[in-house]
C-alpha cells in the first residue's frame, strides 16, 4: 500500500488490471482471528480485518489531487499470529497500478514490530517499521511510522493510519528527504464493505 503513489510520482505504466476490485471481496472469505497466545500488541492491528473500498487520492506536482479507486482486504493469517492486508489500486480505466500485501507480526521477546510490504507486481519486498527510523508511534487509535522510499521520487514516507470507527479508517501518507520536513502526498480514506 505504502507503495501506491510510486506509480503516480514516477510516472509508471499501469498493468492490466486482474480483474475488478470487487473481486477481492467474498461472501465465504475467513478473515481469521487472533491467536488465544499471539501478543497482544497485535490487537492494535486488528481494525483492518475484513473488506473495505477506498479511494486514494495523490497529490500531482502542480498541486491537483488525482483520485483512484481501491480496495484493502485484512485477515489474521499463519494460526492468528500475523496480519495480512492486501491492498490494490487501479485507474479510472480500471488498469491495476498497485498491487501487494503488507504483514505485520510483533517479535514479544524483542519488543519490535516486524512488518514488510511485498509489491507483487515486481517482487520486492520494504521493510517498514524499521527501529532505525523509529519504528512504530501509538498516538490515541493513530499508528504512526516512517520507511526508506525504495524508488519515489522523495526519501522517506511517514505513513499514518487512524481508525475513525469501525467502518472507517484513514491511511495518510506524507513525504520527506531529510525528515524534519513533512508534506502531505497520499491520502486514502477507506469504508468497511458489507462484502
Amino acid at each position: 500500500m505504502l507503495l501506491a503513489s510510486l506509480a503516480v510520482l514516477l510516472g509508471l505504466r499501469p498493468r492490466a488490471a486482474l480483474g475488478e476490485i470487487a473481486l477481492m471481496e467474498n461472501n465465504d472469505q475467513d478473515f481469521g482471528k487472533l491467536a488465544a497466545h499471539a501478543p497482544a500488541e497485535l490487537a492494535r492491528w486488528a481494525f483492518l480485518i475484513g473488506c473495505w473500498r477506498c479511494e486514494a487520492r495523490i497529490l500531482l506536482a502542480g498541486g491537483e489531487w488525482q483520485k483512484f479507486d481501491a480496495a484493502w482486504v485484512g485477515r489474521f493469517i499463519l494460526d492468528g499470529y500475523v496480519v495480512a492486508d492486501e491492498y490494490r489500486m487501479v485507474s479510472a480505466s480500471g488498469e491495476l497500478m498497485v498491487l501487494g500485501v503488507n504483514l505485520r507480526t510483533y517479535d514479544e521477546r524483542r519488543k519490535v514490530w516486524n512488518i514488510r510490504w511485498l509489491n507483487a507486481l515486481d517482487g520486492n519486498w520494504t521493510v517498514l517499521a524499521s527501529e532505525e527510523l523509529g519504528g512504530i508511534r501509538f498516538d490515541g487509535p493513530s499508528i504512526t511510522y516512517v520507511f526508506k522510499e525504495p524508488v519515489a521520487g522523495h526519501a522517506y514516507t511517514r505513513a499514518t493510519y487512524t481508525p475513525h470507527s469501525a467502518a472507517h479508517f484513514t491511511w495518510h501518507g506524507e513525504k520527506s528527504d531529510d525528515r524534519k520536513t513533512w508534506s502531505e502526498f497520499m491520502v486514502v480514506e477507506c469504508y468497511r464493505s458489507e462484502g
